[in-house]
Formats: C-alpha cells, sequence, structure tokens
C-alpha cells in the first residue's frame, strides 16, 4: 500500500474511535458531524480489511486487529505532534506554568511534598495541581490534560511512556499505650485491630469487601500466604487519617516505610518493621506520549526524578 495515497485524519478518527468506543462522542470530541464520523469508520474498515469497532450488548468493542493497533497509531500521532510542537527553551525561574499531577495521599506526603520545597527555590512561580486517582482516568492522561501520574499501578497502556520513582517497603505506626508495644510479634499482630490503607487505583473509587483477603493487596496477600488474616476494624483512603487513628486508639497501621519514617519524631508513636515477610513495592511515573518532547515537561519530570532519588539516598538537599 502507498502510504502517500492514506488521508492521515483517518488515523486521528481511529485514535479518538479507540478511546472513546463511541462514534456520536468521537464525532462531537473532533468537532464533525455523526455522519462524517460514520463515513470515516467505514473507509477505516476498508482500509484495514478488518471490522476494528464490533457493536455488543456493553457498547462498541475494538477487535484484536483494533487493540494491536491503537499504540502504534498514538506512536505515530505522538511523533507528528512531536514535530510541529515549538522548540522554545523552558525557563523555570519565570514561568508559571501549572502542571497537573495525580498523585495517592502517600505520593502526596512524601514526594510531592519535597517537590514543593525545591520548587519555591528554583521555580517560584510554578504551580501544582494535585489530583488523587479517583480523579483522573486512563484518558486524561492519554490526551495529556493530566501531567504526570504517581502511584503504584498493577497495570499502565502500552503507549504510555514510565519510569520507576523508587522502591519502598512497609512498617507498622501504633501508639506506645498500645498492647502491642510489649512484645511486637506475629502472633501480637494478628491479635490487634488494624487500619487498613487502600492501594487507590485509577478511576471512580469503590468500597471494599473485607471477606476477599487477596484483593486487599500486599500485607494482606502475603497473610492468606501463610494461612493468616488481620482483624481490621476501619477501611480508608487518607494516610493522615490512619495516623491520627493509630495515636488515638489502639489500632495498627501498616503503611509504606517512607510514609511511617514522616512520624519519626512522633512521641505518641511506635515505628516496627512488618513482622512477616513482604515483598517492596514499587512507585512509577507514568505520562502520555503527547507531552514525552515538551521542555517544560522534560524539566518537571527531571526534578521529579532528581527529588525522589535524593530522598531514597537519604541526601535530600531543599
Amino acid at each position: 500500500m502507498n502510504v502517500s495515497r492514506i488521508d492521515l485524519n483517518l488515523l486521528v478518527y481511529l485514535d479518538v474511535l479507540l478511546r472513546e468506543r463511541n462514534v456520536t462522542r468521537s464525532a462531537s470530541q473532533l468537532g464533525i458531524t455523526q455522519p462524517a464520523m460514520s463515513n470515516g469508520l467505514k473507509r477505516l474498515r476498508d482500509l484495514f480489511g478488518d471490522p476494528l469497532l464490533i457493536r455488543t450488548s456493553e457498547g462498541m468493542v475494538p477487535t484484536e486487529r483494533a487493540q494491536k493497533l491503537q499504540p502504534i497509531i498514538r506512536n505515530v500521532l505522538a511523533s507528528v505532534e512531536k514535530a510541529v510542537q515549538p522548540t522554545a527553551e523552558f525557563c523555570s525561574e519565570d514561568s508559571d506554568r501549572l502542571f497537573r499531577i495525580m498523585a495517592s495521599d502517600y505520593t502526596e506526603s512524601t514526594l510531592i511534598r519535597a517537590l514543593l520545597k525545591r520548587l519555591s527555590r528554583v521555580a517560584p512561580k510554578v504551580r501544582l495541581d494535585i489530583m488523587t486517582p479517583s480523579d483522573v482516568s486512563y484518558q486524561d492522561v492519554e490526551q495529556g490534560t493530566v501531567d504526570i501520574v504517581i502511584n503504584r499501578f498493577d497495570h499502565i497502556p502500552q503507549s504510555f511512556h514510565q519510569t520507576n520513582i523508587w522502591h519502598d517497603t512497609f512498617s507498622c505506626l501504633f501508639s506506645r499505650d498500645n498492647p502491642a508495644a510489649k512484645q511486637f510479634d506475629l502472633d501480637a499482630y494478628l491479635q490487634a485491630q488494624h487500619v487498613w490503607i487502600s492501594k487507590t487505583g485509577m478511576g471512580t473509587g469503590v468500597g471494599v469487601n473485607p471477606s476477599d483477603s487477596q484483593k486487599l493487596g500486599w500485607v494482606d496477600a502475603e497473610l492468606v500466604r501463610l494461612g493468616k488474616t488481620r482483624n481490621i476494624t476501619v477501611f480508608t483512603r487518607h494516610y493522615l487519617a490512619a495516623v491520627l487513628m493509630a495515636e488515638e486508639t489502639n489500632l495498627i497501621v501498616t503503611i509504606p516505610t517512607k510514609a511511617a519514617q514522616l512520624q519519626m519524631n512522633n512521641p505518641k508513636l511506635m515505628i516496627k518493621p512488618v513482622p512477616f515477610p513482604v515483598a517492596p513495592f514499587e512507585l512509577k511515573m507514568a505520562w502520555s506520549p503527547l507531552l514525552q518532547s515538551n521542555p517544560g515537561h522534560q524539566w518537571m519530570r527531571r526534578l521529579i526524578k532528581d527529588v525522589a532519588s535524593e530522598l531514597e539516598s537519604g541526601i535530600y538537599v531543599e
């Protein structure tokens, strides 16, 4: 097939159709009529010799060919956008750019806290809009309306760029008056009452099922492997709230070590390693290919990596 004879606008249509999986919404997003989008889908089907999207009782579903095409088309369009983007340098000292960053409560209290201190010195006019995981969808990131997502991910779309931020372990926080403080071991852990904090994913949040320990996260999955379960009294999504609960009650909070270490000088609390093996987890940063070559975005990614590296090594410099 001669590439010069292909209408490249069709690739834009396909990109939106595979993301929206709805002809009407796709047409609205591109500012064209529904018949024009339907005609575009027909031409795409002729071009690729494949239905691409099939109507089912659950809406339009991409075919296997379309699923394979999606990351390829996204990368092609990202390369085109890169080619036409201005190449002006980013001046951090003068910029008042707003960066939208999705970060979990854990990330916000550790990494973002340190990032803000650094920004006050190197880019005092730059602003951050910190969003929670439930505020953001993968589509928001893919379209570049959210600059960066930082979290623990089970899955990231193939088209996204990503990098590791750091690895962290788990620790326990509890009141010095907690009975478990006398001899903190696995038996004491299992006899105590606990606060569960979510490993929040992307999209609208949902409630938890206390009886499904395997889906409660790393800590509970490891206990299941040991043939044990813990007594979870409170389910929350906020680290600060969990810490306050630990201060005022006999509840134990099991959280990432970097978050626990923020309480090192808290006279009410003790910090202890989890009394059974739990594998470290990886905190990652991801972003849209549309922003990969944007100078300001590149600067922010480098700054985040630098701050994270210093925090992990214990030599953070404000």
